[in-house]
């Protein structure tokens, strides 16, 4: 259920006008409610997703020519919109589960792991 009312608000956003002024380029297949940032695509085949007895487990690989400092402040803006608490640039929190996202540069792109896990 919580992750139908976070699917649902996320369409509504998105339908809703511009994230400051940057609309999400869809969402990781793995996470229908985590937005990839303008500039960012998914990595084909990098993602998983499961359950374990204490929550969800995701991970996923987008990459694209946006800056560092343009994705954090995105998801900065983005994910309170969608429930999640920023505890830094690069960790948010909501219910029981942490968000993480890290960040590198491989062949003058940056590549962003996302995780998701339980407290």
């Amino acid at each position: 259920m919580r992750r139908c009312r976070a699917f649902l608000l996320a369409l509504a956003l998105l339908a809703a006008g511009p994230f400051n002024q940057a609309r999400a380029e869809g969402f990781l297949s793995a996470c229908e409610d985590l937005p990839l940032a303008p500039g960012l695509t998914e990595v084909p085949d990098s993602s998983l997703s499961f359950d374990t007895p204490s929550g969800r487990i995701v991970e996923a690989y987008a990459k694209g020519t946006v800056g560092e400092r343009t994705m954090l402040a995105f998801y900065a803006s983005t994910l309170p919109q969608l429930g999640w608490t920023r505890e830094s640039d690069t960790r948010f929190r909501r219910e029981a589960e942490v968000l993480r996202l890290d960040s590198s540069v491989e062949d003058r792109k940056l590549v962003v792991h996302f995780t998701i896990s339980p407290e």
